[in-house]
């Protein structure tokens, strides 16, 4: 991915999670995945700790899951509604046990790294350009990261407009109210 794909991805964070470019240039300069920009923010706005605090947890060894339990908070956060009965890699495993117990269990889930890093960003690319995270979960599942879906899915709102999948919503629904940031889902 050149830079041009990845500076638009790091605004689309910005945008989307409302955080200035400079706490994304300090959370990237302290060596945390690309893909995991998100995970940083989305955590830090449902917690509602500052970014560097959820930042240094994760670089101290904690797991994702670690530091979404240390702020009371359940897997269930994690859950993006999707419209199809069966789920595959690398989604498979956490929808499985969404699928399988009922949703005052959702918060017994335990989650791996890849999967919270996984639903996450699937939250994060349906949700700000209004695309089907069925879609994003396709892409996803032929092997692409998520700098490069969203990088596929920016080209193509410019091309289209819509998403088809999407029943005709308007290309802008989510994008940039922060829906992370109040907690909203």
């Amino acid at each position: 991915m050149g830079s041009e794909g990845l500076r638009g991805f790091y605004f689309s964070i910005g945008e989307y999670y409302r955080v200035p470019d400079r706490d994304i240039g300090v959370v990237r300069q302290r060596g945390i995945p690309d893909e995991e920009l998100p995970v940083v923010f989305y955590l830090a706005a449902k917690a509602q700790a500052a970014s560097g605090v959820i930042l240094d947890m994760r670089l101290k060894g904690l797991s994702w899951m670690d530091i979404t339990l240390r702020y009371g908070l359940s897997p269930e956060i994690y859950y993006v509604p999707v419209k199809v009965a069966k789920v595959g890699p690398p989604y498979g495993k956490a929808y499985g046990y969404y699928k399988k117990h009922p949703r005052q269990e959702w918060k017994k889930v335990v989650l791996h790294d890849d999967d919270v890093v996984n639903l996450v960003n699937l939250r994060f690319a349906s949700d700000y350009y209004g695309y089907a995270p069925e879609r994003v979960m396709q892409m996803r599942g032929e092997g692409q990261n998520f700098v490069v879906i969203h990088d596929h899915i920016k080209k193509e709102k410019q091309g289209k407009g819509k998403d088809p999948d999407r029943d005709g919503e308007d290309k802008d629904k989510g994008k940039g109210k922060g829906k992370g940031k109040k907690g909203k889902d």
